[in-house]
């Protein structure tokens, strides 16, 4: 009897609060936006539907063409700070982007611990 009442409560709380059994952080804005074409951007500020933890959470950033360089080799950008706070993750470059086209690959993890990832190209002009 007395399983059964938690067993029901827990199945109570379940379908009160989907969103704790469930949640993981969503990529809700991005500038510069996934497709975009922008000046030569010194920062760049991913925006999540849920707080982030931090430690767990960041970013790489390859730069995979340059205008002129029809070989060009995925370069990776080094120097990069990203720094988590709240639901903003905002990533410092150590300057600006030079033209070319960019393939930025996130992860994010938030409460419930689970790693979520994502990426994005967009182009500097």
């Amino acid at each position: 009897m007395r399983l059964t009442a938690l067993a029901a409560a827990a199945a109570v709380m379940l379908a009160a609060f989907p969103s704790l059994a469930l949640a993981h952080p969503k990529l809700l804005s991005a500038p510069p936006a996934a497709n975009s074409a922008v000046a030569k951007p010194t920062s760049i500020t991913l925006t999540f539907s849920e707080d982030l933890v931090a430690p767990l959470s960041g970013i790489d950033l390859v730069m995979t063409g340059m205008p002129g360089m029809a070989d060009h080799k995925p370069m990776p950008i080094k120097g990069i700070a990203a720094r988590a706070k709240g639901k903003t993750m905002t990533i410092a470059l150590p300057r600006p982007l030079p033209t070319g086209t960019y393939e930025l690959t996130w992860h994010a993890v938030a409460a419930d611990q689970h790693r979520i990832e994502g990426s994005y190209g967009f182009t500097v002009r």
